[in-house]
């Protein structure tokens, strides 16, 4: 048993460590619970009495030697002015840790879901793959109806009529099928149509659409609210004017335009020196459309607005190339 101690000494008086792993193998080796240590504890038993005084000095010593050798490592491991730890010089500077950034059409629908939470709107979402009827029968867009060529969309099988959808007014559909009014409601999502890609259009792009039933709700009150929306997400500067046009779902319908906040209004480039941009689409609910959704047209009203979240972070960032958003182009991305 002496024998063997003297040689685990030997051992030790020899070793020697280039890495703090060669030291962390060696300390389990000797010291750990089933290291060599523990193992000649475990036989003090079977040494004759007369024998243990000298075989206890020749453990200790041992010990003694390996918790110096490992303490010698240790130290030399350790970081001193500019040695290194662990095989690293920690005075170089550290690698920088990059921070991601949301994207700007994030930003903007986050922006537009708060506006319009204070007003007392809440966040619709639904599938965006449809079935005929949610996305253009309920929405009084009847079969061959001409205006469903200007919301052309991928078809997933003709035979069971479901498409990705146009817009998100089938989300609008859901809910006044399953809500009694008053409604007030946002929803913001991915929408898609067929159309060629460029600096202005995109197959596929993002829309918060709004909804508003109640009883004795007036144009007035969809005016006053878009003019709100307006003044909280470009200024207060900010001002509105509303366009007679045409949409199946709305009667009477309007185009929204917003006063240019790169020039105040005072005509440039970017509005085509009209002092106007287009946001928006906007009317009251067409009664054909409440009916369709189980609500009596007679007794409720309402007012609903759709915008591209593209369209707006465009104004907003002066973005002027709609194809930046889908490119992953860090160069465009950083920014925001």
């Amino acid at each position: 048993m002496l024998e063997k101690i003297d040689s685990l000494i030997s051992e030790v008086e020899i070793f020697n460590a280039d890495t703090a792993e060669q030291l962390e193998e060696f300390r389990l080796r000797f010291l750990s619970k089933k290291g060599h240590l523990a193992a000649i504890f475990a036989e003090m038993k079977q040494v004759l009495p007369e024998d243990r005084k000298s075989f206890g000095q020749k453990v200790n010593e041992l010990k003694n030697k390996a918790e110096e050798k490992i303490k010698f490592f240790s130290e030399k491991f350790e970081f001193k002015g500019d040695e290194t730890i662990h095989g690293l010089d920690l005075s170089l500077p550290g690698e920088p840790i990059q921070l991601g950034s949301r994207h700007p059409v994030s930003i903007v629908r986050n922006d537009i879901v708060e506006i319009f939470n204070r007003l007392g709107y809440v966040v619709a979402e639904g599938p965006e793959i449809e079935d005929d009827w949610h996305n253009f029968t309920a929405l009084n867009f009847p079969p061959e109806h001409p205006a469903r060529d200007m919301q052309d969309t991928f078809f997933m099988d003709d035979a069971i009529g479901m498409a990705l959808r146009t817009h998100t007014s089938s989300v609008q559909v859901r809910v006044m099928q399953t809500t009694k009014p008053p409604i007030r409601i946002i929803a913001p999502g991915r929408v898609y149509r067929n159309e060629a890609i460029s600096a202005r259009a995109h197959c596929l792009f993002h829309q918060v659409e709004g909804l508003y039933i109640d009883e004795n709700v007036s144009f007035a009150d969809l005016k006053q609210t878009l003019l709100y929306f307006v003044k909280e997400m470009f200024g207060e500067k900010s001002t509105i004017r509303l366009r007679p046009s045409y949409f199946p779902f709305t009667e009477p319908s309007a185009e929204m335009d917003v006063s240019c906040n790169i020039c105040e209004g005072k005509g440039c480039n970017v509005c085509k020196y009209t002092g106007w941009l287009e946001i928006m689409g906007c009317g009251m609910v067409d009664p054909n459309v409440l009916e369709n959704c189980g609500i009596d047209s007679k007794k409720y009203s309402g007012f609903a607005f759709g915008m591209g979240i593209e369209r707006i972070a465009m104004m907003k960032y002066t973005i002027k190339d709609l194809r930046l958003y889908y490119e992953n182009d860090e160069r465009f991305l950083e920014q925001f």
